[in-house]
């Protein structure tokens, strides 16, 4: 299901784009959507190309830089080495005594972490190509569908309603995903160039971090400010200079959810924070990853629909703010 649940919602945001094309340039749909896939897939190839070797030296890196970490994080952690030396007398009395077990030589085999990480590429490579060829199909089939779901409409008053319905959830998500997307493209190049502005290494790369974890609230600028803290950790060797990268990282993450998005998106598409938490919990244990990236855009589709329909108007209410 992922791979169709990720070509409808690239459906509703690339399809005003291809619309236009064949309004305005006169191009035919079909080549309007394979020139709109076109420049995704490039878009995307290039931003793997110039970013996943840099990621992936980091990821390498971390690992193998904990103690170094750990050093710097010491001074936060003295208040709790008393509780710490308090514990281990009740740890010694109820811990078995292990002295008279026969001693086991261990051997530790660590998996390379290019290994871990490409080890799943033919299947995430088969869904990737099953959603091109999905959204593809989509993008052009255009208003197909809806018209034949008209068409099965029994009377009149329910095919407009249909219409109404139908043209008011396209059109409310793709400005919902079309906006967020602006947002979070904006916030990346904030968080890039502070980033850069500080001595952090790889600017560019924090900053795509950025936008994209964005999709995902609460946890996103969580995790993003964590990642930044571990660089900053290992790169600067200044006193407490580090902390200052993680707390510009999550000041501005803070600065746009609280004031950029509310101001820009207004209250009616505004989600209840328990809302998101529970679809994040929902999603995420469904798709992993990716369900966590695709929760919010299918809280925001299906509140815009229950706020369509009469009969789930309470539900819809009780997703928004």
């Amino acid at each position: 299901m992922l791979p169709l649940v990720l070509a409808l919602l690239f459906t509703v945001l690339l399809g005003p784009v291809v619309s236009w094309l064949q309004q305005r340039l006169r191009l035919p749909r079909g080549l309007g959507s394979l020139l709109v896939l076109a420049v995704l897939v490039g878009g995307a190839s290039y931003g793997v190309a110039a970013l996943g070797k840099p990621a992936v030296e980091w990821f390498e890196r971390g690992p193998r830089s904990l103690d170094r970490l750990e050093d710097r994080l010491r001074p936060l952690k003295e208040p709790m080495e008393k509780v710490t030396e308090a514990t281990q007398g009740i740890e010694e009395l109820t811990r078995v005594d292990e002295r008279r077990a026969a001693p086991r030589e261990v051997e530790v085999r660590e998996q390379p972490l290019i290994e871990r990480l490409f080890e799943r590429t033919r299947t995430v490579a088969a869904g990737a190509v099953m959603m091109l060829i999905l959204l593809y199909f989509l993008l052009v089939s255009g208003d197909l569908f809806l018209r034949k779901l008209v068409h099965a409409m029994p009377t009149l008053a329910d095919k407009r309603k249909t219409v109404e319905v139908a043209h008011r959830v396209r059109g409310d998500l793709s400005r919902y995903l079309g906006t967020i997307t602006v947002i979070n493209l904006g916030l990346g190049v904030a968080e890039g160039t502070a980033m850069a502005l500080l001595g952090m290494p790889n600017a560019v790369l924090w900053g795509a971090m950025a936008a994209l974890l964005n999709y995902i609230p609460y946890l996103g600028a969580i995790a993003g400010t964590g990642v930044v803290a571990l660089v900053a950790a290992l790169t600067f060797d200044e006193g407490a200079f580090w902390l200052v990268p993680p707390l510009v990282y999550f000041a501005l993450t803070a600065a746009e959810g609280y004031f950029v998005t509310p101001m820009v998106l207004g209250q009616r598409l505004r989600l209840n924070p328990v809302a998101i938490l529970l679809g994040l919990l929902f999603w995420g244990w469904m798709w992993g990853i990716p369900g966590a990236f695709l929760a919010v855009p299918l809280l925001v589709a299906l509140k815009i629909f229950s706020e369509s329909l009469p009969s789930l108007e309470r539900f819809g209410e009780f997703l928004g703010r």
